[in-house]
C-alpha cells in the first residue's frame, strides 16, 4: 500500500466523464490512467458516470500488484436516491430532502462499499468526501461516519475534496479546525495562474498537518501549451464557464513565464507542477489530461510530460515568487462557499458568511470583504 504520490491522474481526464476536450475512446482512456510509467496514483469519484468512472478505474488497475499503486476514491453525491440537478450534478447525500444526520454514516458505508466493488479493490488508500455542502464541512455525524470507514478498514486515509468550483476557503479551514485530527488529505484548486484563493488556506493545512493534492494544475489546459487564442472548444466543454478572454490572458501570462521554464529546461506543465509542489503543504499534483480538438499534442504526450515531474524541485524561491506575480488573479471571480458575495439563501454550494466564519477569518487574518470577493 502506498500513499498518494507526487503526481496523479484522475478518471475525469480524457473527456469521457467530465467535458474537457475531445472524448478518448475507451481503450485509450483505460491505458492513459493506468498506474505505472512514472505516475502511480489514480483518483476516481463514484458520481462520475454514476459509477462508470469507478468501473473504468477497475479496468485500469486490473492485473497490477495492489502494492504498486495508490487508489483514491471519493463519495458524497447521492446518485442512488438523489436527482441530478443539471450541471451541478446529483444532490449531496446530506441534503435534508434525502436523509437526516442519523443516516449519514450508513450512506457513507454503503456508497464506499459499492465504489470499492466497482473498482475491484478491498480498500482505498485514501477516500475523500466529495464536494461537500455546508453540512458536510461542519457535521460531526459526517466526519464520524468518515472515520468509521477508516476504522472498518475500507480506507487507510480520509480527506475532503471541495468543489465543484473555486472557493470554499473559510469552509475548508473551518473543517480543518473542527476535524483536522481526522483529516489526512484535502484536494484544492491551485495553480501558478490561479493562486487565489487556494493560497489562503495553505497555512491552515500546514498547521493541522493536512496534505494537499491540487487539481486544475494545468489551468484549463493553458499549461499544456496547446490552448491558444481563438481556440475551438467542443459543445458543453466545462471551460466555457470561464470568463471571456481567459485564453488570451492565460497565453500572455504563459509567454511571461516561459523564460523561467527555459532556465530549468521545463515544459509549461512541468513548470506549473513544480510551482505547486514548492508549497510545503502540497504533496500531489493532478492536472487534467485533455486532448484538444485541433491539437497535435496527444493526451499520451501530456501524460509523459507529467510523469517527468520527479526528483528534487528545481525552482528557487525567486522563481516561485516571480510566477506568483505573473499569475496574480486576486478578486477575479465570484467564489463558492462562504463569501461576502453570497448574501442570499443557503444553497448546496454557496452560503452567507455567518458569525462563526467571520471569527474564523479573523483568527487567520483573512479580511473577507477584501480577500474573498470579486472586484474586477
Amino acid at each position: 500500500m502506498i500513499d498518494p504520490t507526487q503526481t496523479a491522474l484522475g478518471t475525469w481526464s480524457g473527456g469521457k466523464y467530465m467535458h474537457f476536450g475531445a472524448e478518448l475512446d475507451h481503450d485509450r482512456l483505460v491505458s492513459l490512467v493506468r498506474p505505472g510509467n512514472g505516475i502511480d496514483t489514480l483518483i476516481t469519484a463514484d458520481a462520475y458516470g454514476a459509477g462508470g468512472a469507478d468501473e473504468l478505474a477497475g479496468e485500469a488497475i486490473a492485473g497490477l500488484p495492489r502494492e504498486s499503486f495508490c487508489m483514491v476514491g471519493a463519495v458524497g453525491h447521492d446518485f442512488y436516491e438523489g436527482e441530478r440537478q443539471g450541471a451541478k450534478g446529483f444532490q449531496r447525500f446530506t441534503d435534508p430532502a434525502l436523509r437526516g444526520e442519523d443516516a449519514y454514516a450508513d450512506y457513507l458505508r454503503m456508497a464506499t462499499e459499492k465504489s470499492l466493488e466497482r473498482v475491484g479493490v478491498d480498500q482505498f488508500d485514501l477516500l475523500m468526501l466529495h464536494n461537500p455542502d455546508r453540512t458536510g464541512y461542519t457535521s460531526q455525524a459526517v466526519w464520524d461516519g468518515m472515520a468509521a470507514l477508516k476504522d472498518a478498514g475500507l480506507t487507510r486515509l480520509i480527506g475532503v475534496a471541495p468543489g465543484p468550483a473555486n472557493g470554499f476557503t473559510l469552509d475548508i479551514i473551518d473543517c480543518f479546525e473542527r476535524y483536522g485530527e481526522m483529516i489526512d488529505w484535502s484536494m484544492i484548486i491551485l495553480n501558478a495562474f490561479e493562486p487565489w484563493p487556494g493560497e489562503l488556506l495553505l497555512p491552515a493545512a500546514e498547521k493541522y498537518d493536512v496534505k494537499l493534492m491540487t487539481r486544475v494544475t494545468d489551468f484549463g489546459g493553458i499549461f499544456h501549451d496547446d490552448v491558444r487564442p481563438g481556440h475551438r472548444f467542443i459543445e458543453h466543454d466545462h471551460r466555457q464557464f470561464r470568463p471571456q478572454g481567459w485564453v488570451e490572458q492565460g497565453n500572455e501570462k504563459l509567454d511571461a513565464a516561459r523564460p523561467i521554464a527555459a532556465k530549468h529546461g521545463l515544459t509549461p506543465l512541468q513548470l506549473a507542477s513544480w510551482w505547486n509542489l514548492a508549497h510545503p503543504a502540497v504533496e500531489c499534483v493532478v492536472p487534467t489530461l485533455i486532448e484538444e480538438l485541433d491539437s497535435s499534442k496527444s493526451a499520451e504526450d501530456k501524460r509523459a510530460d507529467l510523469a517527468a515531474v520527479s526528483g528534487e524541485n528545481p525552482l528557487t524561491a525567486e522563481d516561485v515568487a516571480a510566477l506568483r506575480e505573473i499569475g496574480d488573479n486576486r478578486n477575479c471571480m465570484p467564489l463558492k462557499g462562504g463569501s461576502p458575495d453570497n448574501a442570499g439563501e443557503i444553497a448546496a454550494d454557496s452560503w452567507p458568511i455567518d458569525q462563526p466564519l467571520r471569527e474564523l477569518a479573523s483568527r487567520w487574518e483573512i479580511e473577507p470583504e477584501r480577500e474573498l470577493v470579486q472586484n474586477h
